[in-house]
């Protein structure tokens, strides 16, 4: 990789998500050449240095874009600390080539907007598009036909929902969804079935409900985060799963 390579980070709630970008001129979407993901809360920053290892850099330009404040400023400590050479980028809304068309740009997560950058990368020309972002929160959110970023709905991710069933309730027990992959029987002939069911197909609905409330037929779009292809095949419109959709805004902030 060149001296110039860049790590983008994406510091969520429950992941921290590093990729290393060695083009970064790619005409759409960049892709990592390698990722490393970490725990949101405490991140294990001693992976970092083997991971890095293998990239074999000198210095880098480190770009981060943060939800979680405290293991962002963990972060960024760690790396003064053991690469104090390496530059460090903390992005704002100003820093991304995005019209946010909202009375407080200030105030929408920084992933949402990355996640509008990258897909308007992707999107047709002329074409509004829907980004779906499946974390711990799930965020649906519409990109105009301008390419502006227009707003969305913000609900529980499927995590979360499943911790309300379990702490306000007597007899539901905690089960261990985060994300959705292999949908599951939505018969459920048991509790934990049933649970699975309603949590994985409350998320899904919920998600093809707002994309159709949010934007046309003509809309593109485009599912990230704690969900696979067998969700996008769910929402119809031939939505496309992107997994690195937020890393790839950031190497586009970047240029």
């Amino acid at each position: 990789m060149p001296s110039d390579s860049l790590i983008a980070v994406d510091v969520g709630n429950a992941q921290m998500k590093l990729g290393a970008f060695a083009d970064n001129s790619a005409a759409e979407l960049p892709e990592p050449t390698t990722t490393l993901r970490l725990d949101g809360s405490r991140p294990e920053l001693d992976r970092i240095p083997p991971w890095l290892d293998a990239i074999d850099p000198a210095e880098l330009n480190w770009s981060i874009g943060s939800v979680n404040r405290p293991s962002a400023t963990r972060l960024i400590d760690w790396l003064r600390e053991h690469r104090p050479n390496d530059r460090i980028t903390m992005l704002a809304v100003g820093d991304l080539p995005l019209t946010v068309s909202l009375e407080r740009p200030d105030m929408v997560g920084i992933d949402r907007l990355l996640n509008a950058v990258a897909a308007n990368s992707l999107r047709r020309p002329n074409r509004p598009a829907v980004v779906v972002d499946v974390g711990s929160a799930i965020t649906v959110d519409a990109i105009s036909a301008e390419g502006h970023f227009t707003g969305g709905a913000i609900l529980p991710g499927i995590g979360m929902s499943a911790r309300a069933l379990h702490e306000f309730t007597d007899l539901l027990p905690l089960i261990g969804m985060s994300e959705l992959a292999t949908p599951p029987p939505a018969l459920g002939s048991a509790t934990l079935e049933a649970m699975r069911s309603g949590l994985y197909y409350g998320a899904v609905g919920a998600i093809r409900e707002l994309i159709g409330q949010l934007a046309s037929e003509s809309a593109d779009v485009y599912l990230t985060g704690g969900a696979g292809p067998a969700v996008a095949e769910l929402l119809g419109r031939a939505t496309r799963h992107v997994p690195h959709l937020t890393l790839g805004g950031i190497a586009l902030a970047t240029r």
